[in-house]
């Protein structure tokens, strides 16, 4: 018979498997965990941007505003049109202390200035 297997020919393939496997498994741990980061910090740039855009229209300062949202350390920056207020924050996300990656996220609002703020700012 050719087709039947001896007893112990396949000795240490789970072992094997599972040696290859296991880095790989972290690997894609690892990157799943990077990009849920790298989502949660975007959505507080959202947040934050949005936030100092609408006090800024509202003839507020925009840096305190968008600060309590924003994730530590971000950049936050205001440009005063003659209508419109335009807030972006800006940070940099590292992973594993920006030994193996760094990335920059940022956002941008823009909210319309109100009209008792118009005539206020220049």
């Amino acid at each position: 018979m050719t087709g039947r297997r001896r007893p112990g020919r396949d000795r240490g393939s789970f072992t094997a498997e599972f040696a290859v496997g296991l880095p790989a498994l972290m690997v894609l741990m690892f990157a799943a965990l990077a990009l849920v980061g790298a989502v949660t910090t975007k959505g507080r740039c959202v947040d934050a941007a949005r936030e100092g855009a609408v006090a800024a229209g509202r003839d507020e300062p925009a840096e305190p505003a968008a600060a309590r949202v924003a994730p530590p350390g971000a950049e936050i920056t205001t440009f005063v049109d003659a209508d419109t207020v335009t807030v972006t924050v800006r940070t940099r996300i590292e992973f594993l202390g920006g030994r193996l990656l760094a990335i920059t996220v940022h956002s941008t609002a823009v909210a319309a200035r109100e009209p008792q703020a118009i005539g206020t700012m220049p």
